[in-house]
């Protein structure tokens, strides 16, 4: 625990544990950190606090990823509780997670707004009784007329979004990356543009 507490940056990607949620549009956050595990090298394992976690440099920058095994609308607790074991405050805390009010392919960067429905964030807000820290919310698609928003966020993607939720999940892992190296601001200037980039161009 001692190197553990080197640690820069809390990085907590949001999801539901288990094998059966893997692919579901609300694990969107599990798979942006599990991306930034694997460009660093870095693997993960259950750890404290109902977690799995994994240690990494990124962008010069030593971060503790992590993924909260409790449900969704339980995550708050367990990012606490790190977050105080790593002696950190909550503007060093990047929680990454699905929205549904972002086509696929959007990406948002934010800080110090609500929820907007969102049951995890609802939890860590509530754990830490702040808002003040960064989001990096991943679109997943408004759900059509005939359909709810729970069963939206618990399908999965299908066949033909495979492609651009790759480039997203790519895109987002980038943007945490800049926001640790260089700042918010610039995170935001970057990322928070409408659409796409064309394949291969700079975001």
């Amino acid at each position: 625990m001692g190197a553990i507490r080197q640690a820069h940056w809390l990085v907590a990607g949001l999801g539901n544990p288990g094998p059966g949620y893997r692919g579901t549009r609300h694990n969107a956050g599990f798979r942006v950190v599990e991306r930034l595990a694997a460009e660093a090298g870095a693997r993960f394992a259950p750890d404290a606090h109902e977690s799995e976690a994994a240690r990494a440099d990124l962008a010069g920058s030593s971060i503790l990823l992590l993924k909260p095994q409790a449900f969704m609308n339980l995550s708050g607790p367990c990012v606490a509780r790190w977050l105080s074991a790593l002696e950190l405050p909550p503007e060093r805390l990047v929680v990454v997670h699905d929205d549904l009010d972002l086509s696929l392919g959007r990406l948002r960067l934010t800080v110090g707004s609500g929820p907007g429905g969102h049951r995890g964030v609802a939890s860590i807000q509530a754990a830490l009784g702040t808002k003040a820290f960064p989001r990096v919310r991943v679109g997943i698609g408004r759900p059509g007329l005939d359909e709810d928003a729970a069963d939206r966020v618990l399908g999965e993607f299908r066949p033909e979004e495979q492609s651009l939720l790759g480039e997203t999940l790519a895109r987002a892992a980038a943007a945490v990356q800049c926001l640790v190296s260089d700042g918010l601001a610039a995170a935001m200037n970057r990322y928070n543009v409408r659409g796409m980039p064309e394949t291969g161009a700079p975001p």
